[in-house]
């Protein structure tokens, strides 16, 4: 699911979509999502994009099941993989370059790149 998340549990980032020049996020449908940090180590990672396909696969089977209280705490567990691997909460890069995750591409600093993929 590297196209919601950004990791694919293979590679840093996504092979179908473009990630931005400086490595930070990858596009889908022109929204930027903010890529697993470079600088973990690769057991870290590893383990952590591990227990991200555990959380989504709960979040599926609880779905399934209809149980809201399962699918709440697999989400949580999502939620915890993904700041474990930079993807959400504090970005992982020090240079004061404000956060665009989520934002389309088009109305932060990479609009031009992003209008030059075409």
């Amino acid at each position: 699911m590297g196209a919601r998340g950004g990791t694919t549990g293979v590679s840093r980032e996504p092979a179908t979509h473009p990630a931005t020049p400086d490595g930070r996020y990858f596009v889908v449908r022109g929204r930027l999502w903010r890529l697993a940090n470079p600088a973990l180590d690769e057991d870290v990672r590893a383990a952590l994009v591990s227990d991200l396909m555990q959380a989504r696969r709960a979040v599926r089977d609880a779905r399934k099941n209809g149980d809201v209280s399962a699918e709440r705490e697999a989400h949580a567990a999502v939620d915890i993989a993904k700041r474990g691997l930079g993807e959400r909460g504090p970005v992982w890069w020090a240079d004061g370059t404000p956060d665009y995750n989520r934002h389309m591409a088009r109305n932060t600093p990479y609009a031009d790149w992003f209008a030059a993929l075409d």
